[in-house]
């Protein structure tokens, strides 16, 4: 069902899922739920959708931190380091090939329940800079300010830029004041 899977050899942390295309749209959630190889789920179908409604035949869904988890305070306490390099690394295999990457900010208001999920975040959108890739939302931000999950879309909102430095400076001063 889709040719781009890469995942750990239990399959309890997955790096990408998608379907590769001459333009491909980067979308990019918080963890990975149930979706594989060979099956979808709500998320992924909608993400394939948008992808298509928006001009592009392929997409990859990526996440910040690769352990599979339906819900996102179920995530570890702290991150495996080695699992969120090669999750990084495996992004940025697929996007380098592309030029001018274009990423979803797809991870929704769960982007604060751990700390490395940011971290995470940071170190993807400097590779991200490096490769000349560029940030997008769907539709308007939550009422807190965070890029919208895609089980809350709809298929009438379109593409904005989203400034992704300005955003992270922000989860910055809102997780140093919870400290």
């Amino acid at each position: 069902m889709y040719d781009l899977y890469e995942s750990n050899r239990s399959d309890s942390e997955r790096y990408i899922l998608g379907r590769s295309g001459k333009r491909t749209l980067f979308a990019v959630g918080l963890n990975p739920s149930t979706a594989n190889r060979e099956k979808s789920d709500t998320t992924l179908a909608k993400v394939e959708t948008v992808a298509l409604n928006s001009g592009y035949d392929g997409f990859v869904m990526a996440n910040l931190y690769p352990r599979r988890s339906t819900i996102p305070g179920n995530l570890p306490a702290h991150a495996m380091k080695a699992s969120m390099a090669r999750n990084i690394a495996e992004i940025l295999k697929h996007a380098e090939i592309e030029e001018a990457p274009r990423f979803w900010a797809a991870w929704g208001v769960n982007i604060v329940i751990r700390d490395y999920l940011v971290e995470a975040l940071q170190t993807l959108n400097a590779e991200i800079e490096k490769i000349g890739g560029l940030w997008y939302c769907y539709g308007d931000r939550t009422k807190s300010g965070h890029p919208k999950h895609p089980s809350r879309l709809s298929y009438e909102w379109v593409f904005q830029p989203f400034d992704m430095n300005t955003y992270i400076e922000k989860l910055d001063e809102a997780l140093s004041r919870r400290v």
